[in-house]
C-alpha cells in the first residue's frame, strides 16, 4: 500500500488509509482485505513459514478454495466458524476463508482445556470449529464438526489466474470477529468486533507504525490474541506486507526465522527478555521493536539497549479496542509506564471512582472512546452495561496524562494493594526488585492483613539461586521505597506462572499465599 509521501503526519497517513478502506461514506467488510491485496501484489510474499514461502495469489487461492469446502459444510454468512490453530499458514487460510463467505472468525487460545471449550461452544452455538488435528482429542468430548489442515491441502497447482471470489457485502457495523478473553477472572467471554472496529484500528496501526508492500513483520506472538491479529493479519495483509510466521515461542524457532528479512519485531515483555538473555540475536536490521500485552519492565528495556543499543516502542491496549490504544514511538528515552499519544481517533478521560474527570495530571481510571471500542460483550448486556457508558470505555487501568498528552500507565486498578488509605502499585515495586541481577521475574500481589487491610507480598524467579536473596531484596526496597511499600514476605518460586500470552498470572499467586 503505497503512500504518496512517506513524511505524511500521523494524521495524514490516517486520512489516507481511511479513504483506501471507504467506498461511498461506508467502511468496506473486513473480509475483502485479503482479495484486495492479492489484486494489487498477488506476486508479493505473504507468508513465510519454516521453509515455505507463500505469495499473496497462493494465499488467496487457498483460501478460496477452503472457502467453498466451509460452503459445503453448511456454514453460510453470520455463523461463527471457530480456528484453533498454532501459528501457521492454515491459520491465515482459515480465517480469510470463513470471512470470505461472510462468516464470523473467532480464534481461540490453543491452550484452553475441554471445560473452557465447551463454555465457548455453548456459548457462541459456532457451526463449526477449523482445528490442528494434533488437538482432534480435546474435540471429542464436543458436539461440534472439525475439519483439519488435510483439508486445506489443496496442491500446488495454482493457476495463473484466480476467478474472482464473490465476497457479500456484510455490513460494516456488524460482527466480524468474535474473540475469547478471559482476562484474569473466571471463563472466556467473546468480544464483538466489527468491521468498522477492525478497519479502524487497522488504519490506527498503520497511521503510526510503518508497515508497507516491501517490509517484514516478525510474528512470534500467538495469532490467537487480538495484538498478534492487528498487526500480523489485518494490517500486515492489508498493506501487503510479509509476514514471518513463527510456530511457537522457542529459542530455536525464534533465532531460524530470524535468518530471513525481518523489519518489524512485535512482541511482549517476556519476549524481549528472552532476546536480552540471548545476547547475540540477530536483530541489527530490524527498524522498529514494539512491546504490548503487558506492562513493561525499566530491568529488560534497559538491558535490551544495553546489549543491542536499540529502543523497545511501548504500547498499550485491550482486546475491547481492537486493540490499540497508544504506542509510543518517537526516539526519545521514557520512562517505561509511559505508553505514548493515543493513536488518531481515539478519546482518552482520567476519571475517579464516581466517573467525573479529573485534571491533567491527576491519577484516576483510564476511559476510552472512539470508533475502535467494541461493539460489546457476546450475549451479555450487563458486562457490557457495566465496562461500556455513553460510548466511553472504562479500561480497568489507573493512569495519567502528562504534560506532552501522553499516557502513563500506573497498574491494574484490581491489582492496586489498598493499605491504611494508601494505594500502593505493584509495578512499582517490581520495578525495583527487578534491579537485583539475580531477579529474572517478579510478581507482586496483595496479602490480606487484619491490621493493615492489605500488605505487598513478593514472588520472585531467580537467574540463580543466591544466599540471603529475601534479606537482599528487603534492603533493595527500602533504599528506594517508602516503608508502607516494602513487601512483608519474599517468596521464590522455580517457575513464574504465566498466561497464554506471557504475563505474570496473578491469580495463582494470590492462590499461592
Amino acid at each position: 500500500m503505497k503512500l504518496k509521501n512517506k513524511n505524511m503526519s500521523s494524521q495524514e497517513r490516517f486520512d489516507f488509509f481511511y479513504k483506501e478502506i471507504s467506498k461511498e461514506g461506508k467502511i468496506i467488510y473486513a473480509g475483502k482485505i485479503l482479495q484486495e491485496t492479492y489484486k494489487k501484489y498477488p506476486d508479493n510474499i505473504a507468508l513465510i513459514y519454516k521453509d515455505k514461502k507463500i505469495s499473496y495469489r497462493e494465499l488467496y487461492w487457498r483460501a478460496c478454495r477452503f472457502s467453498e469446502k466451509l460452503k459445503g459444510n453448511g456454514v453460510v454468512a453470520g455463523d461463527i466458524v471457530l480456528i484453533f490453530f498454532r501459528n501457521s499458514i492454515e491459520f491465515y487460510v482459515a480465517y480469510f476463508a470463513a470471512w470470505q463467505i461472510g462468516a464470523v472468525v473467532a480464534p481461540l487460545n490453543i491452550y484452553l482445556g475441554v471445560v473452557e471449550l465447551k463454555h465457548i461452544l455453548q456459548d457462541s452455538q459456532a457451526k463449526l470449529a477449523v482445528i490442528d488435528s494434533e488437538k482432534s482429542d480435546l474435540f471429542k468430548e464436543l458436539d461440534i464438526p472439525i475439519l483439519t489442515q488435510e483439508d486445506i491441502y489443496f496442491g500446488s497447482d495454482i493457476p495463473k489466474i484466480i476467478p474472482n471470489f464473490d465476497i457479500p457485502d456484510i455490513d460494516y457495523k456488524k460482527m466480524a470477529a468474535l474473540l475469547y478473553t478471559s482476562g484474569t477472572t473466571g471463563l472466556p467471554k467473546g468480544v464483538m468486533l466489527s468491521s468498522e472496529n477492525i478497519m479502524i484500528n487497522m488504519i490506527q496501526v498503520l497511521s503510526v507504525i510503518n508497515f508497507s508492500e516491501s517490509k517484514s513483520i516478525y510474528c512470534v506472538l500467538p495469532l490467537f490474541h487480538c495484538f498478534a491479529q492487528n498487526c500480523c493479519v489485518w494490517s500486515a495483509i492489508f498493506s501487503a506486507s510479509t509476514v514471518v510466521v513463527v510456530p511457537k515461542i522457542s529459542r530455536g524457532e525464534m533465532l531460524s526465522a530470524l535468518k530471513n528479512k525481518v523489519d518489524i519485531f512485535l512482541g511482549v515483555p517476556a519476549l524481549y527478555g528472552l532476546l536480552c538473555m540471548l545476547k547475540t540475536a540477530p536483530i541489527e536490521g530490524i527498524e522498529y521493536f514494539v512491546s504490548g500485552g503487558d506492562a513493561l519492565p525499566d530491568k529488560i528495556r534497559q538491558m535490551f539497549a544495553l546489549i543491542y543499543d536499540r529502543k523497545i516502542c511501548n504500547g498499550y491496549g485491550l482486546t475491547e479496542t481492537s486493540p490499540l490504544i497508544s504506542v509510543d514511538m518517537q526516539d526519545l528515552t521514557e520512562p517505561t509506564s509511559c505508553v505514548g499519544n493515543p493513536v488518531i481517533g481515539m478519546n482518552c478521560a482520567i476519571r475517579d471512582e464516581n466517573g467525573v474527570d479529573l485534571s491533567q495530571g491527576q491519577t484516576g481510571e483510564l476511559w476510552v472512546s472512539g470508533a475502535n471500542v467494541m461493539m460489546g460483550y457476546y450475549k451479555s448486556e450487563e458486562k457490557t452495561a457495566g465496562i461500556i457508558k455513553d460510548g466511553w470505555l472504562a479500561t480497568g487501568d489507573l493512569a495519567k496524562i502528562d504534560d506532552y498528552g501522553k499516557i502513563i500507565i500506573c497498574g491494574r486498578i484490581k491489582d492496586v494493594i489498598a493499605q491504611k488509605g494508601f494505594k500502593i502499585y505493584p509495578q512499582e515495586i517490581e520495578n525495583v526488585i527487578l534491579k537485583h541481577p539475580d531477579v529474572i521475574t517478579v510478581g507482586v500481589v496483595g496479602q490480606e492483613d487484619s491490621i493493615y487491610g492489605q500488605v505487598p507480598v513478593a514472588f520472585v524467579g531467580l537467574r540463580v539461586k543466591s544466599e540471603n536473596i529475601e534479606d537482599q531484596l528487603r534492603d533493595l526496597c527500602k533504599n528506594e521505597l517508602a516503608a508502607y511499600k516494602v513487601p512483608r514476605k519474599f517468596f521464590v518460586i522455580d517457575q513464574m506462572p504465566l498466561t497464554a500470552t506471557g504475563k505474570v498470572d496473578k491469580n495463582i499467586l494470590r492462590k499461592k499465599i
